[in-house]
């Protein structure tokens, strides 16, 4: 557990191939099953304190507490996701601490000296943002708002999972 924002609750997974990372993590690593959103509905979406109109595919499942999270960026919009495979990476991108408390938290942080990189909202109550802040690839922390609507569609992805026996292995949100 982190002493600053508590359990690491995702691990982010920044693909090329979301459909080739599913049929990974559902066959190989027999996670699931995925809740895939083609088409996120990002707003409010700033890379370095500019707009950018990011499109992105995301897909969601738990392995026991832990929820993995795999992205596909579906354009050239700056934002980290694309640093990071431009950098010739493609992987584990990001740590997630979810948090009811994301203005205290966000306080928190930049109290310690971490900068944005990019953030945006998803309906209402999911406000999130990445820190630049790293010592090297696959340790950029994400803070996500898991109020409302979103804290109870991540609850129901990991009652999903704690249930699941290998059928309909992807499930389109």
């Amino acid at each position: 557990m982190s002493r600053v924002l508590g359990d690491i609750r995702q691990n982010g997974y920044v693909v090329r191939d979301i459909d080739r990372a599913m049929r990974h993590w559902t066959e190989v690593m027999g996670v699931g099953p995925f809740f895939y959103i083609e088409d996120v509905p990002v707003s409010n979406f700033q890379y370095g304190g500019k707009p950018s109109d990011v499109k992105m595919s995301i897909a969601l499942a738990n392995s026991g507490p832990l929820q993995i999270e795999l992205i596909q960026q579906r354009n050239d919009a700056p934002s980290m996701y694309l640093d990071f495979l431009n950098a010739g990476h493609e992987g584990l991108q990001h740590v997630a601490f979810w948090t009811a408390d994301f203005d205290g938290d966000m306080a928190r942080m930049t109290e310690r000296g971490f900068e944005v990189g990019h953030s945006g909202q998803i309906g209402a109550d999911g406000r999130f943002v990445y820190f630049t802040a790293q010592d090297h690839p696959g340790s950029v922390i994400e803070l996500s708002e898991t109020n409302g609507r979103k804290g109870a569609f991540f609850q129901s992805i990991r009652d999903a999972a704690d249930s699941w026996d290998g059928s309909d292995p992807v499930q389109k949100v």
